[in-house]
């Protein structure tokens, strides 16, 4: 039943119900590898070593990350559940990068976009590692970290991973 239409809206009148309108083995609609992307932001502050410009001065940022994961879809049609990036966002990385002191809390390096990307992709897919079995050949594609509106470094799995 399609259901009424009111003001140019559908009402859903009876909604497609597993095992009687659609069966488990058509949930996957191909088997194809398939990028999901997640972003997130923090605020932190560092500044830079060896560096003659303003950057060598404490001062701080709202950085935007994007990752991208690839992957083989599951026997319901999902690579990998966003929740599940969030989960790993907050718990694992996320809690070393919000509200720090960058040059405090990450290994040592100078806290620069490039080094920082790389410490972010190796986090992710670490973290993605640990929980293989779970996922269908799942891999970061890469990891985008803007450290301003304009201006970003980024890592790829194609230059990380020598497979």
């Amino acid at each position: 039943m399609m259901g009424k239409d009111f003001f140019g809206f559908r009402i859903v009148e009876d909604l497609q119900k597993l095992g009687r309108d659609i069966q488990k083995d058509e949930l996957t609609y191909h088997h194809k590898r398939v990028l999901v992307s997640k972003e997130f932001t923090f605020d932190a502050a560092h500044h830079l070593h060896c560096y003659d410009g303003k950057c060598k001065n404490l001062h701080g940022h709202t950085y935007k990350v994007i990752f991208g994961i690839s992957g083989f879809v599951d026997e319901i049609g999902l690579v990998i559940d966003f929740g599940e990036i969030k989960e790993i966002w907050k718990e694992e990385i996320e809690i070393q990068l919000d509200h720090r002191y960058l040059n405090e809390t990450l290994p040592k390096m100078n806290t620069t976009a490039e080094n920082m990307v790389v410490w972010i992709y190796e986090k992710m897919r670490d973290s993605l590692k640990k929980r293989a079995g779970t996922y269908n050949d799942v891999k970061v594609e890469f990891v985008r970290l803007y450290e301003t509106p304009t201006s970003y470094a980024e890592a790829r799995r194609e230059w990380m991973e020598v497979e």
